[in-house]
């Protein structure tokens, strides 16, 4: 019987560990899920209404980058431009959607040559950019954020 209360106290003693709950706080479970998060990647890319029929991300991602693009270019086929040498360059704008969808230049990397020739390039593309349809932000985890993104434009004038 001494025996039997014995390891009755001792199984008590050693299954209360059993019984205790690790407490975790919401900062330990955010700064981890923070470490995790792979912020280069979003989960939906920013895109235009038209791309709504593509069913993978990239897809949706090429979609917006034509739809984009054609837009810039048609704008400056609109306008007349009036050269003294040949240009054939690549233009690199540096784009930023908010995560409201709108749409922003930030920078525009522009070769000397193609500057000269053509010195309002800059607003040129500014104003193609006026023209655009409404723009749904990318998202991430189902919220809007903002996005940056690159997008070579080639220009040839003759």
């Amino acid at each position: 019987m001494k025996h039997f209360y014995v390891c009755i106290v001792f199984s008590m003693l050693v299954s209360c560990e059993y019984f205790n709950a690790k407490k975790t706080s919401s900062e330990a479970i955010l700064k981890e899920e923070l470490q995790t998060f792979n912020w280069n990647d979003v989960d939906e890319y920013p895109s235009f209404s038209i791309c709504d029929s593509s069913t993978t991300k990239q897809e949706r991602k090429q979609c917006f980058e034509n739809t984009l693009l054609n837009y810039i270019t048609n704008s400056l086929q609109k306008d007349t431009i009036v050269v003294t040498q040949d240009i054939n360059d690549t233009i690199n704008l540096h784009l930023q959607v908010s995560s409201k969808g709108l749409l922003s230049l930030v920078d525009i990397q522009v070769d000397s040559l193609t500057f000269h020739e053509i010195p309002n390039i800059k607003e040129l593309l500014a104003q193609s950019l006026d023209s655009l349809p409404k723009i749904f932000p990318a998202l991430k985890r189902g919220q809007q954020v903002k996005t940056e993104f690159k997008l070579p434009i080639i220009i040839q004038v003759n």
